[in-house]
């Protein structure tokens, strides 16, 4: 967007992309962003569905914890930064860790430089740091460069932030794939991180239990909202993997019900329409042949159905589905509904509209990240169509 990004720019840009694409409004399901103001004004402004990306609130969970310690973390995360750029400015240093690598017996790996908008960089700096520090305590063991050494407190100090921020490092990765259901696991991750993976425990440390009850919080609040809450519902109820083990929300249960009468009745009414030929005309009928005893009995099942009603046809579907064995955790969800959709035809249809959410907004990010790689000022002459 050339404009400047305000919230009216960014909504009268989004309502476009719709009329440019021939796109309904009216079936938009989500829209999943980042936490931007300007964006979720924007959102707020086109009335949408929406959903904030769990890989931005992980990142902001992350970032706020380590904010709220950093008076007890400064010295150490400086430390880690200045033996970074000690090692990669030199190559006569990158040598000699080499040579102390091979000796000790450690793995030859690089030293690792954090980045801002990447949390996740950010733990495997300590960490590799951690692995390195032999190495690096063996080429800066000189008076010239003995203050670069990690001592014992900086060294408690990183292992407590690792400590803290390893568990979490890869549900970012898990939940940023486009080419498999997400948005339906958002509410059991919740569950996870905040009851299992990041609970606090007896055996942490200070730093490490204050970290992680920062990102605890941090996490929480960015999904209290009702909205929120009431479509994450929807989609966790509706993957075959989880149902209504990790929740039991009885108005998303009935919201559900409700969509699905209102999908019903939406196919109703398109099964009533005219098929036309490109002159305008009504199509012709087939000939007529001699009905069959299967053709009897299949219209009396028809009529037999059809008189039951829609609410205790969508009730019994929907009773029939919560009484299923969930499948492997492993298991592709969108599989099992291509393959249960006849038993399940209205359920499958709510299914379809909810699965498509993406948990995150990584899979645009990807996006700029690998034009950004191929429009260098190194290629500054490439042209746009070559781009």
């Amino acid at each position: 967007m050339p404009e400047n990004h305000t919230s009216e720019n960014i909504s009268e840009a989004l309502r476009h992309a719709f009329e440019e694409w021939s796109l309904d409004e009216k079936k938009l399901t989500c829209i999943t962003t980042d936490n931007g103001a300007n964006i979720v004004a924007a959102v707020k402004k086109l009335n949408w569905s929406w959903l904030n990306c769990f890989g931005h609130n992980l990142h902001l969970a992350v970032t706020n914890a380590m904010a709220s310690v950093r008076d007890r973390t400064a010295r150490a995360m400086g430390l880690c930064h200045t033996l970074v750029n000690t090692f990669s400015h030199s190559w006569l240093k990158r040598r000699d860790l080499a040579l102390a690598q091979a000796e000790l017996q450690i793995p030859q790996h690089s030293l690792i430089l954090d980045c801002a908008t990447r949390w996740g960089s950010k733990q495997k700096m300590v960490e590799r740091i951690l692995e390195q520090v032999p190495a690096i305590r063996r080429v800066l063991d000189d008076r010239r460069h003995h203050h670069l050494n990690p001592s014992w407190q900086d060294i408690a100090v990183l292992e407590s932030v690792n400590a803290a921020l390893k568990p979490a490092a890869e549900f970012t990765d898990l939940l940023s794939g486009e080419s498999y259901v997400t948005v339906s696991s958002v509410k059991p991750v919740l569950k996870l991180l905040t009851e299992d993976i990041i609970k606090l425990s007896n055996e942490d440390t200070t730093l490490t239990s204050d970290i992680k009850q920062k990102m605890c919080s941090v996490l929480l609040e960015k999904y209290e909202l009702a909205a929120l809450q009431k479509l994450l519902a929807k989609a966790c109820f509706l993957d075959p993997r989880y149902r209504g083990d990790h929740i039991f929300d009885t108005g998303a249960k009935s919201a559900i019900i409700e969509e699905m009468l209102g999908m019903s009745e939406e196919g109703r009414g398109g099964a009533s329409e005219s098929v036309a030929t490109d002159e305008g005309q009504a199509e012709v009928p087939p000939a007529a042949k001699k009905k069959t005893l299967g053709d009897l009995l299949n219209s009396r099942t028809t009529s037999a159905s059809a008189s039951v009603p829609r609410r205790v046809r969508t009730d019994n579907e929907l009773t029939c589905y919560l009484q299923e064995d969930p499948i492997d955790s492993n298991a592709n969800p969108l599989s099992w509904w291509r393959e249960n959709q006849g038993r399940f035809p209205m359920l499958s249809k709510v299914a379809r509209k909810y699965m498509c959410i993406c948990a995150t907004s990584t899979p645009s990010e990807r996006v700029f990240s690998a034009a950004g790689n191929i429009v260098t000022p190194i290629r500054s002459s490439l042209t746009p169509h070559k781009v």
